[in-house]
């Protein structure tokens, strides 16, 4: 593993344990070259997956954007980075096991929405209004409004 300081090559890993959720094994290294001491990540992966964008384009799965899309619409909201982790890895894990190599982003975003829905309103509200393109306050009220049980 390459230090991210300063490029060396030769890493040794300190401690090994795996996480909370028994999803990935976290591993403490240090750099002989530096002295520096970093953490790295190590995670199942079943399959390759690629995101097929609403205009035809195709990128390959980022897990670190869908957390940061996540960790964004929950910025100052009283949820822990250990809930968000496992919301990352239950979307990862429910793509993966699909059984599709390509998914659509749609899916994705439901995906998520489903999971915020549960997890906090504002952060909910927040993510809905960039994935659904929010133009203007009318849309707002129209989406809070439709999440109301009173509204009929």
């Amino acid at each position: 593993m390459r230090c991210p300081f300063c490029g060396n090559e030769d890493t040794q890993v300190k401690d090994s344990r795996p996480s909370e959720d028994g999803s990935s094994i976290r591993r403490r290294r240090y750099c002989g070259g530096c002295g520096a001491r970093f953490t790295t990540f190590e995670r199942v992966q079943l399959r390759e997956l690629t995101v097929v964008k609403s205009d035809g384009r195709r990128v390959a799965f980022d897990r670190d954007k869908l957390k940061r899309s996540i960790e964004i619409s929950l910025r100052k909201r009283p949820v822990d980075e250990d809930r968000i982790e496992r919301i990352v890895n239950s979307i990862q894990r429910r793509l993966e096991s699909s059984g599709e190599s390509e998914v659509p982003s749609k899916t994705v975003g439901e995906m998520v929405m489903e999971a915020l829905k549960g997890l906090d309103p504002v952060a909910y509200v927040r993510f809905a209004s960039v994935y659904r393109n929010f133009r203007e306050a009318k849309d707002f009220e129209e989406f809070i409004g439709s999440l109301r049980p009173d509204s009929e």
